[in-house]
C-alpha cells in the first residue's frame, strides 16, 4: 500500500480540518497549488448550498481556483470561506486583477444542525484555523472536519449512522486521481458487492418511507496532475455524480444537493480521457465508503 493512499498523495494538493466534536460539525480545505487549479462542478438534487458555484460554469471567465472549502454548518459554514480567503490573501496567492490578487474559493455545505449543538457552526476565525492548518500529509479521515456531523440512511427518519469524511488515491496505467467525500446521504451507503454498507437497507420501497424535513448532500472533491479545461472538468464532475448513483441508494433524491468539483494542476499533459473518467468513478465510490468505515472506526 501507498504510504499515502489520500488525496494529497497528488502533488500540490493539501488538506486541512477543523473539527468541533462537541458541537459535531466542523470544515475541511483542500489548498491548490499557489498558481491555481482548473475546476468546474456538478450541482445535483434542489437543495445545494454553494458559494461560487455559478463561477465554476464552464462559460465563465475564470478558470482557476485557490482553495475550495467544504463544511458544516448549513448555509451559516459557508462564513468559513473569509477565513480561508484571508489565508490566502496574506500569502499573495489570487487571481490576478489590476489591484489585488483575489483568492478564489468555492464553497460547499453539508446539513448538520440537528446532529449536535444547531448553534455550532464553523465561521471566519475556523476557515483561517483550517486553511493555516493545511498540509501534504495523509488526510485524515472519519468523523473529522466536515465529515464530523455527517450521517448516512436517514430516508426512514430514525436509524441513521455515521457519515463520514473519506479519501482516496488511485492510479492506473501513470494516471493519478484523489477524492474526498464528505457523506451526508439520504439513501444507504452500499459496499463492493452491492450490499448495505451503512443505513438500515431497506431502501425506497419501505412501508414508512418519511425523511421529514431532514437535509442531506454528499460532497466530493476530485483532483488530478492532468492537464485538463474547464469542459474537461464539468464533464469529469457529471461522471463523480453518476459515481453516486453506484454506491449510495436511493441517491440524488428530493432531500439531497450533492456537489462534486473537479481540480486539476494542469502540471501533467492531459490523459485518456476514457480511463481518466473510469478513475474519477472509481475514486469517488471508494472515498465514499472509506469515509463511513472510518466513521465506524
Amino acid at each position: 500500500m501507498s504510504p499515502n493512499p489520500t488525496l494529497t498523495a497528488v502533488p500540490g494538493f493539501r488538506v486541512g480540518h477543523w473539527t468541533d466534536p462537541v458541537g459535531l460539525t466542523g470544515c475541511t480545505v483542500i489548498l491548490c497549488p499557489d498558481a491555481g487549479a482548473v475546476a468546474s462542478a456538478s450541482f445535483l438534487g434542489p437543495s445545494p448550498g454553494t458559494r461560487e458555484g455559478i463561477l465554476l460554469a464552464p462559460d465563465k471567465k475564470v478558470e482557476r481556483v485557490h482553495a475550495l472549502l467544504l463544511t458544516g454548518g448549513s448555509a451559516f459554514g459557508l462564513a468559513a470561506a473569509a477565513g480561508v480567503v484571508r489565508v490566502l490573501e496574506e500569502r499573495g496567492v489570487g487571481h490576478e486583477t489590476p489591484w489585488a490578487r483575489v483568492p478564489i474559493v468555492p464553497a460547499a455545505v453539508v446539513y448538520d444542525l440537528g446532529v449536535g449543538d444547531p448553534g455550532a457552526r464553523p465561521g471566519e476565525r475556523e476557515g483561517e484555523l483550517t486553511a493555516r492548518a493545511a498540509s501534504a500529509d495523509p488526510v485524515k479521515r472519519g468523523r473529522v472536519g466536515a465529515g464530523t456531523g455527517t450521517t448516512a440512511g436517514k430516508y426512514l427518519g430514525v436509524g441513521a449512522v455515521p457519515g463520514g469524511l473519506g479519501s482516496v488515491c488511485v492510479e492506473r496505467h501513470g494516471v493519478r486521481v484523489g477524492a474526498l467525500a464528505v457523506v451526508n446521504p439520504i439513501g444507504d451507503v452500499l459496499d463492493e458487492r452491492g450490499g448495505v454498507l451503512a443505513g438500515p437497507g431497506v431502501g425506497p420501497g419501505a412501508v414508512a418511507f418519511t425523511p421529514g424535513d431532514v437535509e442531506s448532500t454528499t460532497l466530493l472533491a476530485v483532483v488530478t496532475e492532468h492537464t485538463l479545461t474547464k469542459n474537461d472538468a464539468r464533464r469529469l464532475a457529471d461522471a463523480a455524480q453518476a459515481a453516486l448513483g453506484r454506491v449510495i441508494h436511493p441517491s440524488h433524491t428530493f432531500w439531497d444537493g450533492d456537489s462534486a468539483f473537479v481540480l486539476s494542476s494542469c502540471a501533467l499533459p492531459p490523459a485518456d480521457p476514457l480511463l481518466l473518467g473510469a478513475l474519477v468513478q472509481e475514486a469517488v465510490c471508494a472515498a465514499v465508503r472509506d469515509g463511513v468505515r472510518m466513521a465506524g472506526r
